[in-house]
């Protein structure tokens, strides 16, 4: 005779996998979503190891940031300075450029300070 009763341990754990497209697309951390479902981020690990669990976590979070770009460009469009700015340092290579020059009539050594790094 010997081994496993018949229904032996731990019944598998539902998770809903509309559910889970969900809170995918809201870019949830495993974390969170373990929370949700309430079962350990291990739990959430080991199911992404599968093919399916797999495509549908990171086509979730493909939508999510498909979504976030529309609503984004929306704004943009609609004349949003912040959202502009955004666009054109992260899409067309802009960048804040700094001048710090120092000139004068004669030779000066200047100390600069970050944070409290002071020593006075």
């Amino acid at each position: 005779m010997g081994g496993a009763r018949q229904g032996c341990g731990r019944r598998p754990i539902e998770i809903d996998l509309s559910e889970l497209e969900k809170l995918c697309q809201l870019q949830c951390t495993d974390e969170e979503i373990a929370a949700w479902f309430k079962v350990s981020t291990r739990t959430i690990e080991r199911r992404r190891k599968k093919p399916d669990i797999r495509d549908l976590m990171e086509r979730g979070k493909a939508k999510g940031r498909v979504s976030l770009r529309r609503s984004l460009w929306k704004l943009a469009h609609a004349g949003n300075p912040a959202a502009n700015i955004f666009l054109a340092k992260n899409l067309l290579g802009y960048r804040d450029v700094v001048n710090n020059e120092v000139s004068g009539a004669r030779e000066v050594t200047l100390r600069v300070v970050y944070g409290n790094d002071r020593t006075d």
